[in-house]
């Protein structure tokens, strides 16, 4: 078990049981309790547990994370008007992977019929509006499905992505911005978001602009990673510019 599914888990345990010990802990992941105690301090850091002698306590603050049908209507025009400029960064031919996310999901949505491609997706949403598709050739990733995002994440994700090599990744997150770069509430979403970037030789980050700036609990790049932010014009030219300094290009739809 990679460390980022372990300490989702464990932050589940945590707000389940009101309390986890490392002794417990480490019998259950069949690691060293020296590795949960690392677990333990990352998380304490992030702000979701609170570390208490032998073991920790989840915290009073929980990272906020909106359901899909919240996303959804959440910023729609902006995400529409990215959504059909992201079209054009659509190879004539080849492997595109396309992430969970209400955006890439409108661009799933919007993809021509005469288009022919093959596509790869961990996101039961973006497959539902690609299994009709008369031109792609759809290949779904498995794994653990969660509820919040319809997205499979854990290991058959992750060695799903570890097998692959792509022309491009259409990618989502809750956060970005030069400082901290990539972001996204839930820790083993973020280790898929971060085999897709690998897995591809372009990486296209689809992101209105309220989400410049915020900082989540998960990280998973830098936005040096990213080739292309296809935004709205709600990020400033100034930040814009800012952001094409460290390497990444951008367009405001």
């Amino acid at each position: 078990m990679y460390a980022p599914e372990r300490q989702q888990e464990i932050l589940r345990l945590a707000r389940d049981g009101g309390r986890v010990d490392v002794v417990s802990l480490a019998d259950h992941f069949q690691v060293t309790a020296e590795t949960i105690r690392r677990d333990l301090k990352a998380l304490d850091r992030a702000g979701l547990v609170r570390r208490v002698h032998g073991g920790a306590i989840p915290a009073g603050r929980l990272d906020f994370e909106p359901d899909l049908a919240e996303r959804e209507t959440t910023a729609a025009d902006e995400k529409d008007r990215i959504a059909r400029t992201a079209l054009a960064e659509l190879p004539g031919e080849g492997t595109v992977i396309v992430d969970a996310g209400s955006t890439v999901a409108r661009l799933a949505a919007s993809f021509p019929v005469e288009l022919s491609l093959t596509v790869v997706t961990h996101s039961l949403p973006v497959a539902a509006r690609l299994a009709d598709h008369p031109g792609i050739q759809l290949h779904l990733v498995g794994g653990r499905v969660r509820h919040r995002t319809r997205a499979a994440v854990d290991a058959w994700a992750l060695r799903a992505y570890g097998e692959i090599r792509a022309d491009v990744l259409f990618v989502a997150a809750n956060g970005f911005s030069p400082g901290y770069g990539l972001t996204t509430p839930d820790l083993a979403e973020a280790a898929v978001k971060r085999a897709a970037m690998a897995a591809a030789r372009r990486v296209v980050l689809l992101a209105d602009s309220s989400k410049h700036g915020q900082e989540h609990f998960a990280r998973f790049g830098d936005l040096s990673d990213v080739d292309l932010l296809i935004t709205d014009s709600g990020l400033s030219p100034e930040d814009a510019a800012a952001i094409e300094r460290g390497g990444t290009e951008v367009v405001r739809a």
